[in-house]
């Protein structure tokens, strides 16, 4: 027999076969996948690739397979257990979340991870913080070497693109071994909670316009008051652009600063939000919905309401009350709205209007301006609306906010003669037709109404809000 069968048979013989191999190595392999959470590493990849490639020459070297097998492969087999047993303990370990609970909508939120190390060695560590699918991490892991028996600390940013609260509750690790051929995979328990509000840097803008007397620029306009308010309220000291008309000489000259007096405006009157947050505000635009642009608005005017001296309350339904904010002032009352509101989503249900209105009398009784922001399609929901808008009518001031859809208006604009077009835009014209006459029956009626794009629903909603300060409506 010749020598190459001799030896081929020989290890047939003694069950060594390149299957037994590799089952010798796959077995032990996927028990500690399964069992430990341990798995190799690219650098394991790269020691068995390295291996594969001196066998290839074996065919032709048949005498020589002993050698391999007993030097390259036992010397690697023993370097890899060897390393195996360096990965450390992940009871040596603990990770803590420092993070504020509050964020603004698509603004950067830092956070960080604190890693204590209760080894005596080094250790190699990539970290990565719990998200949800509208949470992005930047960056989205740490590769760290964590100092013996230290603490360290890790930071990264936090964007969300989704108002709401969301729960952060575990911390994600892999823990390499000393040689790197392996690492371990470890979840750590890290409960915390990230409350995303809506972004309030157009409150900031306004208060920076009213302070320098420069509201024109985003579009709030003077209104001629029909009164004056003359009612003393303080002295307070001197500020840029204040009324020189309005120092007190007196009070200067006792204070030895220059100080003017301050009036009030008409107070304790009340505002109140009706927020649909059924199927006709799921409309979205530019990645938004409906509702997100309401909520803005409505923040916005909270705001200048407050300002006024105005108290100021929130009531959000839709086939069911969703939560009511009483009328209140102050400024914590712009806390408890912002976040009653910050929550709510709108929802493919038929908004119960009468539930809503029957709440809105038995809660508040005194007189009021009402503002519904909400949309119509259809005729059932207009009647509803202009029903409900219209009893209000002497107990309270309503104010009915329509929120248009930019494809009813550009399919009603579009030039095109293809006939199946032209058929799409009469059926979008007649569909602003009918909304124009639902508007113009419910302000027939006595009540005030509003007919604008989402994104520009602010400024035309505290003009309107001035001009009923300015003319005593309430």
């Amino acid at each position: 027999m010749p020598p190459e069968q001799q030896s081929s048979f020989q290890l047939v013989d003694y069950g060594i076969t390149p299957w037994s191999v590799l089952l010798l190595f796959l077995l032990p392999l996927a028990l500690l996948m399964r069992y430990q959470g341990i798995y190799p590493t690219r650098r394991m990849a790269w020691l068995a690739a390295i291996l594969f490639a001196l066998s290839l020459p074996l065919p032709w070297m048949p005498d020589w397979w002993w050698m391999l097998l007993a030097v390259c492969g036992g010397v690697a087999s023993l370097l890899v257990v060897a390393d195996l047993l360096t990965l450390p303990d992940v009871r040596q370990f603990a990770i803590h979340r420092k993070m504020a609970r509050v964020a603004s909508l698509g603004n950067r939120h830092p956070a960080s991870l604190i890693v204590d190390n209760r080894t005596q060695a080094a250790v190699h560590m990539q970290i990565a913080d719990d998200h949800a699918g509208d949470l992005q991490l930047n960056p989205e892991f740490h590769d760290v070497w964590l100092a013996p028996g230290k603490r360290t600390l890790v930071e990264h940013f936090i964007t969300a693109h989704r108002r709401g609260a969301f729960s952060l509750e575990n911390a994600y690790a892999h823990i390499f071994s000393f040689a790197q051929f392996w690492r371990r995979k470890h979840v750590f328990p890290c409960p915390g909670e990230l409350h995303v509000y809506p972004d309030i840097k157009q409150i900031g803008k306004y208060a920076l316009l009213a302070r320098t007397n420069r509201l024109s620029q985003i579009g709030v306009r003077r209104t001629r008051k029909a009164g004056q308010d003359n009612d003393f309220e303080r002295l307070r000291d001197y500020q840029q652009d204040d009324n020189y008309k309005h120092i007190d000489w007196r009070a200067s000259a006792r204070r030895q600063k220059l100080t003017v007096k301050q009036f009030q405006t008409d107070q304790s009157q009340r505002v109140i939000f009706m927020l649909d947050c059924g199927r006709m505000m799921t409309n979205e635009y530019q990645q938004l919905s409906l509702l997100d642009y309401a909520l803005n608005s409505i923040l916005m005017l909270s705001y200048v309401a407050l300002d006024q001296g105005d108290s100021v309350g929130l009531l959000c339904f839709s086939d069911r009350i969703h939560t009511y904010v009483p009328p209140h002032g102050g400024k914590r009352q712009m806390n408890r709205i912002l976040h009653a509101g910050f929550n709510q989503f709108p929802s493919l249900v038929q908004s119960r209007f009468d539930q809503a209105f029957l709440y809105l009398s038995k809660h508040c009784r005194k007189r009021s301006l009402v503002v519904l922001v909400t949309n119509v399609i259809d005729q059932v929901n207009a009647e509803q609306v202009e029903n409900y808008m219209s009893n209000l009518i002497g107990c309270h001031l309503p104010l009915l906010v329509l929120l248009r859809d930019h494809r009813v208006f550009e399919a009603a604009d579009n030039p095109n003669p293809d006939p199946a077009v032209l058929y799409r835009s009469a059926a979008a014209s007649q569909l602003l037709v009918w909304r124009h006459q639902v508007i113009h029956q419910l302000t027939t009626n006595g009540a005030l109404a509003l007919d604008v794009f989402p994104e520009q629903m602010t400024t035309p909603l505290v003009n309107q809000y001035l001009e009923i300060k300015a003319r005593h409506l309430l």
